[in-house]
């Protein structure tokens, strides 16, 4: 009961349109003052403290910040030039090469608003002055930017290590098919729509062009292919390994490619400062309700509860894609992932589900709340972009959504699909 008091709080909260870091903390020091009583006051800046400077979370302003970095160096650009060299003969191409260029990206930036906001702003404009829809234009690339979630690095994932003490390494390996079956899920659809609707071939197939403009994009490639090798071969951690993403990035954008100047760099570097301060103030707040919820033993009381419902760890899975497809609906990725994977982590264990598979799926689902309002958090940059009503938007979003959701059946009833690669290198 404490447990739906909370959320309810919170929620309500939210729905006034209080931040949600706000919220949270609002919500928790009230709940541990009614627990425990004005004394536990002094204790709570230094449970903040403690609960914003856990080690791996480094990564996420590091990875948030290389993302920055490479964006303002022109390599977006880059990636859909060799995308649309090696997949605008299509019907529908530059659709399609919207998605190739988010698979792409999402190996870089590991968020979602970064991957539509970064690409959005060139595609979707060149999308409709091609002809496409503004509500098709903002639907591929509202719907591709979540790969960015499921393929490593991906900040969600970063997130729910921390708060479910398992690896992130594992999660990221965990990733990797499951991000490539929905970018080929996406490209499927899209064509399936350029069939229907009679969308434009963007150009011949060239190999000299794919040849050049793969050598201008080559260190692009390489970037991902360094990093992700290290962080995946043990050679470093995936904190160190965004360390060396910055460093990557600010020697390519200076040295190589030479586009990024000191007034980029400073936008860059306020653009990640702020997105990282969003998550880590709501990692900091999300330390007093862990408190609160520790107190009160609500994690075990809720294990216990549905243990008594049913012990079958399918049906359990089945319970919590539903929360989770709902709660993605009406919170961040981020707030989700705080405020209710500390609460189910003992019941996942008790039924026997993989840390590192659940991670996936609680991924996956809070990346279809992307798109699905009223928050949709990446679904509304797409739709600003593009000017397009988020209702008429989500009419066509909806096929690509349910890509999505086939992939998220895909990796909760077969774990293989996620795991198959964990067994073979770690297990």
């Amino acid at each position: 009961m404490a447990i739906l008091l909370l959320f309810a709080c919170v929620l309500a909260l939210v729905l006034l349109n209080v931040p949600i870091a706000v919220a949270l903390g609002v919500v928790a020091v009230a709940a541990l003052v009614a627990a425990q009583g004005l004394d536990i006051l002094p204790n709570l800046p230094i449970v903040i403290y403690n609960g914003a400077t856990n080690f791996p979370l480094i990564a996420i302003p590091l990875f948030i910040l290389a993302g920055s970095i490479m964006n303002a160096s022109g390599i977006s650009r880059r990636l859909i030039a060799f995308a649309s060299a090696v997949l605008g003969w299509i019907r529908g191409g530059l659709s399609i090469v919207s998605i190739g260029t988010s698979l792409f990206f999402a190996e870089i930036s590991g968020s979602a608003v970064a991957d539509v906001a970064a690409l959005g702003s060139v595609l979707i404009p060149a999308m409709k002055k091609r002809g496409y829809s503004s509500e098709f234009a903002a639907a591929v690339m509202s719907s591709s930017a979540t790969l960015a979630v499921i393929i490593p690095p991906s900040i969600p994932m970063i997130l729910y290590a921390v708060m479910a003490e398992t690896s992130v390494v594992q999660l990221f390996v965990a990733g990797i098919v499951p991000g490539i079956v929905g970018g080929l899920g996406l490209m499927c659809m899209a064509y399936w729509f350029a069939r229907r609707y009679n969308f434009p071939v963007e150009e011949s197939f060239r190999l000299d062009r794919v040849w050049k403009t793969f050598k201008e994009a080559l260190w692009a490639f390489l970037m991902p292919v360094v990093i992700l090798g290290t962080i995946f071969g043990g050679i470093v951690t995936a904190t160190e390994g965004a360390a060396m993403a910055v460093v990557a990035s600010l020697f390519i954008g200076l040295f190589v490619y030479r586009e990024l100047d000191l007034a980029h760099l400073k936008e860059a570097v306020i653009e990640g400062g702020v997105q990282t301060a969003v998550v880590m103030l709501l990692v900091a707040t999300s330390a007093l309700l862990g408190a609160y919820l520790t107190e009160v033993q609500a994690p075990q009381t809720l294990a216990r509860a549905v243990a008594e419902l049913t012990s079958n760890k399918w049906v359990v899975l089945a319970l919590l894609n539903v929360l989770f497809l709902l709660l993605g609906m009406f919170l961040h990725s981020a707030a989700a992932i705080i405020l209710v994977v500390p609460v189910v982590m003992p019941l996942v264990r008790a039924v026997g589900i993989d840390p590192v598979h659940f991670g996936l799926i609680v991924t996956i689902n809070l990346g279809i709340g992307q798109q699905t309002p009223p928050v949709a958090s990446v679904l509304m940059v797409a739709c600003s972009i593009a000017r397009a009503s988020v209702w008429e938007v989500s009419r066509v979003n909806i096929y690509f959504i349910g890509v999505l959701f086939a992939v998220l059946m895909l990796v909760t009833y077969i774990p293989v699909t996620g795991l198959g690669l964990v067994q073979l290198f770690y297990r």
